[in-house]
C-alpha cells in the first residue's frame, strides 16, 4: 500500500525484499520497481548464520546505494538491524518500523545486542502504540519515536463497495463467527477454537470460521478433528479479498495473545462487524479501541484457561443476544474515520519531509 501510493503521487519507489518475489501475494503498481533477492534460506549453525546475513547486509548495501534513495523506510525488526548495518554512515536517511510489540515478540540474545546497537543510527523509529514507544524511549532516549498507527487497508480489488449504516442494519444474520490472521502462537487461535468448542452444543447453528495461513495449521487441524467439529469449525486459508469474506459474519474475535497493531480487527470494524478480543497486554487499550466499542477482555496475569472461559462467556453473550451485536457493529464502523489512509499518509509524509530536512541541516 505505502509503495503504490508513493508511486502514484509521482514518487521514485523501489520496493527490495530479502525473499523471492514468488511469495508476493499483493499486487504492486507497475511504476514500483521491485527487486526481490532470493536470500531468505535457513541457516544451520551459527557459522552459516553470520555467513549468510553477511551476504544479506553487503547485497542490501549494494542494491540500496543503486536506487540512489533520498530516504529509505525499512519495516520488521531483523530487517531493520540489516538495513542499518548496510546503510552504514550514508547520507540518506533511515527510518525503520517495529511491526510487533518488541515487549513480547522475542527477537533472540543476538539480534537484541544488535538491534541496541544499530537503532540509534536510525532518523526516527516507528511504532504503532504509545505503550511501545515508552518501552522504545527506555533504551532509546536520544532517537526520535514516531507513533504511527496503522490505517484500515484498502479493499485489494476494485468494486468492493464501502460499508455503510444502512448496509449494516440490512444485513441478515449469518451465525457465524470470523477469526483472521497468521496461525501462528502469538495469534490465539487455539484459545479460539477452545472457548467456540464450550459454545457449539449450545449454539448448533453456528460456525467459526478462521481465515489465514500458518505453521499451526495442522495442529490447529489436529484439535478440530479430535472434538469432532468439522462442521462448524473450518480453516478455510488465505483469502484474496478478506472484505468479502468479512462480510460474511456476524461476530469477530481477536484472540491474540500479543499484538503489534491489529490491522485484522480494524478490518473487521470497517467492514461494520460487532469485535471482541484481548487486550493483549494493554497494546489495544493504547490505541482507544474502547473509544471504538470494541470489546476487550484483560489478560495481564491470568491463566490462559481463565481468558478462555472469560471469551466463551462474552462469546455465548453476544450470540444469543442479536440487537446487542447490531448495536455493536454500528459502532464499529467509526473506525474507518479514525484510522483512515489519508491521516496514516500525512502523518509518514510529515516524517519523512522532516527527516530530509534534518539530513541537510
Amino acid at each position: 500500500m505505502m509503495a503504490n501510493h508513493w508511486a502514484a503521487e509521482g514518487d521514485q519507489v523501489t520496493l527490495l525484499t530479502l525473499d523471492s518475489a514468488e511469495t508476493d501475494t499483493f499486487q504492486l503498481a507497475p511504476e514500483v520497481h521491485r527487486i526481490a533477492l532470493g536470500l531468505m534460506r535457513d541457516s544451520g549453525n551459527l557459522l552459516q548464520a553470520l555467513v549468510n546475513n553477511r551476504q544479506r547486509v553487503q547485497k542490501l548495501r549494494a542494491e540500496i546505494a543503486r536506487s540512489r534513495p533520498d530516504v529509505v523506510i525499512s519495516l520488521t525488526d531483523r530487517m531493520n538491524v540489516l538495513t542499518l548495518l548496510a546503510a552504514g554512515k550514508a547520507a540518506y536517511p533511515v527510518i525503520v518500523s517495529e511491526r510487533s510489540d518488541p515487549r513480547y515478540h522475542l527477537m533472540g540474545r543476538v539480534w537484541s545486542y544488535l538491534r541496541k546497537k544499530t537503532y540509534p543510527r536510525a532518523a526516527a523509529v516507528v511504532v504503532q502504540t504509545q505503550g511501545v514507544a515508552d518501552f522504545c524511549r527506555s533504551w532509546l532516549p536520544s532517537t526520535r519515536i514516531e507513533v504511527i498507527p496503522n490505517a484500515v487497508p484498502a479493499p485489494r480489488s476494485s468494486g468492493i463497495p464501502v460499508v455503510t449504516e444502512e448496509i449494516v442494519k440490512a444485513r441478515p444474520a449469518s451465525h457465524v463467527v470470523l477469526g483472521m490472521g497468521r496461525l501462528s502462537h502469538e495469534k490465539g487461535f487455539d484459545m479460539l477454537i477452545d472457548a467456540f468448542s464450550n459454545l457449539a452444543d449450545d449454539f448448533p447453528d453456528w460456525k467459526l470460521r478462521i481465515l489465514g495461513e500458518g505453521p499451526l495449521r495442522e495442529t490447529l487441524q489436529a484439535t478440530i478433528d479430535q472434538r469432532g467439529l468439522q462442521e462448524q469449525i473450518e480453516l478455510p486459508g488465505w483469502v484474496a479479498d478478506p472484505e468479502l469474506a468479512l462480510d460474511q459474519g456476524d461476530l469477530f474475535v481477536l484472540p491474540s495473545r500479543y499484538e503489534g497493531f491489529p490491522n485484522a480487527l480494524l478490518q473487521a470494524m470497517s467492514r461494520g462487524l460487532p469485535c471482541i478480543g484481548f487486550d493483549c497486554q494493554g497494546s489495544l487499550a493504547d490505541l482507544s479501541m474502547r473509544e471504538l466499542k470494541a470489546l476487550l477482555l484483560p489478560t495481564k496475569n491470568q491463566r490462559e484457561l481463565t481468558s478462555i472461559h472469560a471469551l466463551e462467556d462474552l462469546m455465548r453473550s453476544l450470540m444469543a443476544d442479536e440487537k446487542s451485536l447490531k448495536e455493536l457493529a454500528l459502532m464499529s464502523l467509526q473506525a474507518s474515520e479514525k484510522f483512515s489512509i489519508p491521516r496514516y499518509f500525512a502523518s509518514w509524509d510529515q516524517l519523512i519531509k522532516e527527516s530530509l530536512t534534518g539530513r541537510d541541516k
